[in-house]
Order: structure tokens, then sequence, then C-alpha cells
């Protein structure tokens, strides 16, 4: 294969790596029953009023800086490590770092509207139609309160608050949950039950600041653990084609 026709296998690899989990958030449905159990600590808020106000309050988030790492070996997952901003529009800017056939690659990513631009270790940013990845990876969603992260708060089920924490000075509650396959599946290859996961929840405003999922082991994928987390909301962001 040319190097200028497997651009977009790289394009797709790339934003499918980078984006996994959160469109595993975004993508979690249910059938909107949601239970909770008894919190560990009677003194600690029930997790559904939590995971409720969490829903809430990210449905009117505009904008935020992002990290995800991965650890393990995740079935459809090549992610490594990725951070940047996106906004509430679609848009997003960031770097990320994948593994293909054994050998990490570092690469530089924005979206703009309906174009993608993507830049490896070497060479210029290639343009590309975002359509070329909107089955993996729809960047839309994730800020959206109908359809994101909001919505994921919204539909998770078992939810249980454990305890008080603090996420990079922060107090937050963590809530444990489970999360759909349904649609997660679709994204994570290899999921064929609900998902584990926990998220923590600020305490002073109900932003989500950090969740965490237990994928399981497919084949020769022996799982692990995708984490994400959320800082600078709402900082004024400007993203523009890269020149």
């Amino acid at each position: 294969m040319s190097r200028t026709q497997s651009r977009p296998g790289l394009l797709v690899a790339g934003i499918a790596a980078l984006t996994a989990t959160l469109v595993a958030l975004s993508g979690c449905s249910s059938d909107d029953k949601k239970s909770s159990a008894p919190s560990a600590d009677p003194n600690l808020p029930a997790a559904d009023g939590l995971l409720k106000d969490s829903s809430t309050a990210m449905g009117a988030i505009k904008s935020a800086k992002f990290l995800i790492a991965a650890d393990g070996t995740i079935a459809g997952i090549a992610l490594k490590r990725a951070e940047g901003v996106l906004t509430k529009e679609g848009n997003a800017q960031g770097t990320a770092q994948i593994e293909q056939m054994g050998a990490a690659t570092d690469l530089n990513f924005t979206i703009v509207g309906q174009t993608m631009y993507l830049k490896g270790p070497t060479g210029d940013y290639q343009q590309i139609p975002l359509a070329l990845a909107a089955s993996v990876y729809d960047p839309s969603a994730i800020l959206d309160p109908e359809r994101g992260i909001a919505k994921v708060l919204s539909t998770a089920t078992e939810g249980k608050t454990e305890a008080s924490e603090n996420v990079d000075g922060q107090a937050t509650y963590r809530v444990s949950a489970k999360f759909p396959a349904e649609n997660l599946s679709k994204i994570v290859p290899g999921v064929t039950g609900a998902a584990p996961g926990r998220v923590w929840i600020a305490k002073d405003n109900k932003r989500l600041l950090k969740a965490a999922f237990d994928l399981p082991a497919v084949g020769d994928s022996k799982g692990g653990t995708v984490t994400v987390t959320f800082t600078e909301f709402d900082a004024a962001v400007t993203i523009t084609p890269p020149k």
C-alpha cells in the first residue's frame, strides 16, 4: 500500500484509538430505569441523586480539557494516551499516542466542523472529511446533553456511593456503577456484559472530574482499565485548522 493510500487508514485507527472511551461514554444506553444500591456509608449521599445532578451539570458544559490513559491490553483499543480540548460544538484538538504492531506512534489531531486534520510523526497535516470516521466517532456527541456524558450519567445502573475522595485537590464522591454494553460493544469489540466503572463527582458543582472503566479480557487481550479525566471546564477555547 502506498504512503498516500495509508493516510485514511491511519486517521481512522488514530481517531478510533483516541476516542474509543469517550464514544463509549456517549453511546451507552439503557431502558431508562436506574437502580441505586445503598451507599457504603449512610452519611454519604445516594448514588442516584449524585448521578442525576452530575448529568445536569455536565449537560451545561461548553468546553473541557480531557486526558485519556489506557492500562493493559484491551481488545479494540490501541490507545496508550491522549489529551486535548473539546467543545460542545464537536471541535477538538490535541495529541495522542497509539500502539500499532508493537510500536508507539504519536499523532497530532484537530477537528473543526466537518473536517479532520491528522499529522503523524513525519509529514504535514492531512485534511480528511469527518465522514470518513463518522461510523467510529461523532465528536459532537461528547458534550451533547442528549447523547454524551450527561446521558451516560443519567442511564448508569446499580449505582453505589462508595467514598469521599480528592481528585487533584478537589473534593469528590466516588460512585461505582455499571454501563450497558449494547452500544459500548460497538466501539470496544468483545464487551458482552455490563461494563463496571467508577466516576468521581465534584462535591461543590457536581461536575464529572474522572471516570474509570474496567474492560474484560477478550481472546489474546487480557483486558485493562481506561481512565478519562476532565479539567478546565468552560475555559475560552478557539480551535482553528492547522496551518
